[in-house]
């Protein structure tokens, strides 16, 4: 295939193929017949091994309009980010232009209350930013001229990512999903950045999502590159994470991954104790599809979003549910499928405190909040 990011041909190698899979943003109706056709979309990553963008191979899904609520520790990252730049000195001007993510969210507010607003018609911000939004381009490399174009000659474009190196160091293998096209290391995004003109100066790393990085980047040759850059650069090369061999482990992963899954709740299911789910997000339906889950296994997905209550994850008969449903039903476990949630289910729920799983506990194990992976 064509690389999405330098537009090389011939040069992607696949890393991991996981078959035919749900749609990760279509949500049928909780009494809707499953149509075999709802898990029949092929999903899979390349990497170029020309400028090393790991990349969605394929997509032939409709995407579908967001049903997600912003989880309060992205509100929180989100303060953070702003609160590093400002000190930072990387918040120049006064105008601010967000290319945002289609799954909601937004920093211009947090822009707004430091005398940011947005610059006239047709003219370029002093600040750009884009949260999670441009892994959604299948035209990488037009997309990202497109916001370097939108950045001012002394201006500051913000881009922030899910890190390949936190996917590959954590096995998230479930990061990867119909819509996103994108998987970005600090190396790739470098050269692509290097690709429209543009040069990193600096970047900040977070916990969220279990590595989180936002790199700053300027116009010019000889824009400053932090010491902070390089080390991740660093870490990254020795990593290999550009490398076939290295993404390839992603596949046993997602491999060990279901069958943990489906043989935990075979035994759970055979002791009479009830599992449910909290957070029907994207990455649970490539997992729950994989494992091959059904409600006898899985009793039902506690949800927040009340678009999402009354469906039921695609591909399976596992219907969505509020959070009082849940908590009416009382249950022996509740796998959460968003880590990044714990602090803040743990608050919300009380009730539920000593049942959260957040990874499959091997043996006769029992856990609340810990990975024991």
């Amino acid at each position: 295939m064509i690389c999405r990011g330098c537009a090389a041909g011939s040069v992607t190698v696949r890393v991991l193929d996981l078959g035919s899979t749900p749609a990760a943003d279509h949500f049928p109706l909780a009494w809707s017949a499953i149509d075999p056709r709802e898990s029949a979309h092929p999903l899979a990553m390349e990497v170029c091994r020309r400028c090393g963008l790991a990349q969605l191979a394929e997509d032939d899904t409709t995407p579908d309009e967001p049903r997600g609520v912003e989880p309060l520790a992205l509100r929180n990252q989100a303060a953070d980010a702003v609160r590093a730049v400002a000190e930072s000195g990387f918040l120049c001007g006064d105008t601010v232009l967000e290319f945002g993510s289609p799954h909601g969210g937004s920093w211009l507010g947090l822009l707004a209350d430091r005398g940011f607003g947005p610059p006239p018609p047709g003219r370029p911000a002093s600040v750009v930013l884009d949260c999670f939004g441009l892994m959604h381009e299948g035209r990488q490399r037009a997309a990202l001229r497109e916001r370097t174009n939108a950045t001012a000659s002394d201006g500051t474009l913000l881009i922030q990512f899910h890190s390949l190196a936190a996917i590959v160091i954590h096995g998230q293998w479930n990061a990867l999903r119909h819509g996103h096209y994108a998987y970005y290391s600090l190396t790739a995004l470098h050269r692509m950045l290097h690709d429209v003109g543009m040069r990193l100066s600096t970047a900040w790393e977070f916990d969220l999502y279990g590595g989180t990085v936002l790199v700053a980047a300027r116009h010019g040759v000889r824009s400053y590159t932090s010491p902070h850059v390089r080390r991740i650069l660093a870490v990254e090369n020795a990593l290999g994470v550009c490398k076939p061999r290295t993404l390839g482990r992603l596949q046993r992963g997602a491999d060990d991954h279901a069958r943990a899954l489906r043989e935990w709740l075979d035994t759970m299911t055979h002791r009479g104790e009830s599992v449910y789910a909290y957070g029907a997000s994207s990455r649970a339906v490539a997992l729950f599809s994989r494992a091959r889950l059904d409600r006898r296994l899985l009793r039902a997905v506690a949800d927040a979003s009340t678009s999402k209550q009354g469906r039921r994850m695609p591909g399976t008969d596992v219907p969505i549910i509020s959070p009082r449903q849940l908590l009416d039903a009382s249950p022996d476990w509740v796998l959460l499928t968003l880590p990044d949630l714990l602090p803040e289910v743990r608050r919300d729920y009380p009730a539920l405190q000593g049942r959260w799983i957040t990874d499959i506990p091997r043996g006769d194990e029992r856990c609340d909040g810990v990975r024991l992976s």
